[in-house]
C-alpha cells in the first residue's frame, strides 16, 4: 500500500481585501477634525478571503517530477484507485473535458473544484494530451439518461509540452507529445523567419523533437527558398515542403507521424487543418480561405483535438495563433535556443556576455564576418529584449 502525506497548498485568491467601512482619510479632510486611528470591532485587520485560501490535501510519498521547462509541478492530491478510472483527455470546452478512457469511451468530465482552486501559473489546470484519473459518473434521469459523464480528481505528471505566455499567464497549447510539427505558409501569410525561431525555441524548452513544414509550396518558385531549408536542415530540423493541393511533401509527412504522439501548431491561415485532411482524408476537418484584406488567417479550429490516425499514432491539431511569445524564460536563457552560438560563446571578453551591446562579443564578430545568419541573430536580440522587459 502506498505511503500518503499531508501537504498544505495554496488556492488561488478570490477576493482582494475587505474594504473598510469608514473612509476615514476623506472624512477627516471634510469635517477637519482628528479621528481615532483604531478600527471599529467590525473591521478585520486580515480579509475574511485569504483566511481560506489554503487547505490540507492528502498526496501520495513520492518525489515530485519537475516538468520539462524546469517549473515546479502542481500539487495534486492522491485518488481512490478503486473508484477512479485512468484516461487521456481529448479535447477542452471552457469547463468540459472530453476525456478517453481506458475502456475506449469518451467521458464528459469537469474539473473537481480543488483542482481548478489550486494556485498555479497555468492559464487552465487541464490541457489537450494531459493523462489523468477521472471518478466516472452515470446520468439515469431526464433527457441526458445513460450519458457516460465524470468528474476529473488528478492530472499526472507531463513531458514534452507546448507552452506559450499569454496575457502574463501559462497557456500550455497540449502536453505528452513527443514530437511538434510546426507550419508556416511561403505566401498567404507571408513567411515570417522570426516567427519560426520562437517556434523552435519553445519546442526545445519543452522538450520536443521540432518538424518544420513549410506549406503551399504549389505557389511559389522553390529555388528562392533552398538556401532557408538547407539552413534548418544543418540545425537538425527536419524541414519540409509541402502541398494540400498537389500532394507535395505528404507521404514523408505522413511517414513521419506513424506510431508519434505530435501535435500541430501554427498561425492561422497556413494550412494546418487541410495539410491533415491529405494525410487522412477521413478527418473533415473544416478549412476556410485567408482573408482578402489584411491576407491573415481566419481562426477556423477553436479547440485543441487530439486524433487518432488510422495508420498509428495521435495528432492535436491546435487553433491558429498570432502571437507566440516564451512562457518564464530569463534572459540569459535565450541563447541556448540558439544551438549555433555555441562555439563563439566562449571566445566573449566577458563571462556573462549578452551578445547585444558588449564590445569584443565574439557572436557579433561572426555575424558580422558572416560565420552566423544575420536574420537568426536578430530573431536572438528580439527575443532577449522581449524576455526582459517582460
Amino acid at each position: 500500500m502506498a505511503k500518503k502525506k499531508k501537504v498544505r497548498v495554496e488556492l488561488r485568491k478570490n477576493r482582494n481585501g475587505v474594504p473598510r467601512e469608514n473612509a476615514w482619510t476623506r472624512k477627516l479632510h471634510e469635517q477637519d477634525a482628528t479621528v481615532e486611528d483604531s478600527p471599529t470591532s467590525n473591521e478585520r485587520v486580515r480579509a475574511r478571503g485569504d483566511l481560506s485560501r489554503r487547505r490540507t490535501i492528502i498526496q501520495d510519498d513520492t518525489p515530485p517530477v519537475a516538468n520539462p521547462d524546469g517549473t515546479e509541478p502542481a500539487d495534486m492530491p492522491s485518488v481512490d484507485i478503486a473508484a477512479c478510472r485512468p484516461g487521456r483527455v481529448l479535447r477542452v470546452y471552457r469547463d468540459v473535458c472530453v476525456v478517453q478512457g481506458d475502456d475506449g469511451h469518451e467521458y464528459r468530465c469537469v474539473v473537481r473544484w480543488l483542482l481548478r482552486s489550486l494556485s498555479t501559473q497555468e492559464r487552465n489546470i487541464v490541457t489537450t494530451g494531459d493523462r489523468v484519473w477521472f471518478r466516472p459518473e452515470t446520468q439515469n434521469s431526464g433527457a441526458s439518461e445513460g450519458a457516460t459523464e465524470g468528474v476529473i480528481a488528478r492530472v499526472e505528471p507531463r513531458h514534452g509540452v507546448l507552452t506559450r505566455a499569454s496575457r502574463g499567464r501559462q497557456h500550455v497549447l497540449v502536453a505528452n507529445v513527443d514530437q511538434v510539427v510546426f507550419v508556416v505558409s511561403l505566401v498567404q501569410p507571408d513567411l515570417k523567419p522570426h516567427l519560426i525561431d520562437r517556434f523552435l525555441a519553445s519546442a526545445l524548452k519543452g522538450d520536443i523533437q521540432a518538424i518544420l513544414c513549410l506549406n503551399k509550396s504549389d505557389l511559389v518558385d522553390l529555388l528562392d527558398y533552398q538556401p532557408l531549408i538547407g539552413f534548418y536542415n544543418q540545425l537538425g530540423v527536419p524541414t519540409l515542403l509541402t502541398s494540400a493541393t498537389n500532394g507535395q511533401g505528404i507521404d514523408d509527412l505522413r511517414n513521419r507521424l506513424k506510431d508519434r504522439q505530435t501535435v500541430f501548431s501554427g498561425q492561422s491561415g497556413v494550412g494546418k487543418s487541410s495539410i491533415l485532411n491529405a494525410i487522412q482524408p477521413e478527418l473533415g476537418l473544416r478549412v476556410r480561405e485567408v482573408s482578402e484584406n489584411n491576407q491573415k488567417g481566419r481562426h477556423t479550429t477553436t479547440t485543441s483535438d487530439l486524433i487518432p490516425l488510422n495508420f498509428g499514432g495521435w495528432v492535436v491539431d491546435t487553433p491558429g495563433i498570432r502571437q507566440f511569445q516564451l512562457w518564464d524564460t530569463k534572459p540569459e536563457e535565450v541563447e541556448g535556443f540558439f544551438p549555433e552560438f555555441r562555439p563563439f560563446v566562449s571566445l566573449c571578453a566577458f563571462p556573462d556576455c549578452t551578445h547585444t551591446h558588449e564590445d569584443r562579443c565574439a557572436v557579433k564578430r561572426a555575424v558580422y564576418r558572416r560565420h552566423l545568419n544575420v536574420e537568426r541573430y536578430t530573431s536572438y536580440v528580439g527575443m532577449f529584449q522581449g524576455v526582459e522587459e517582460g
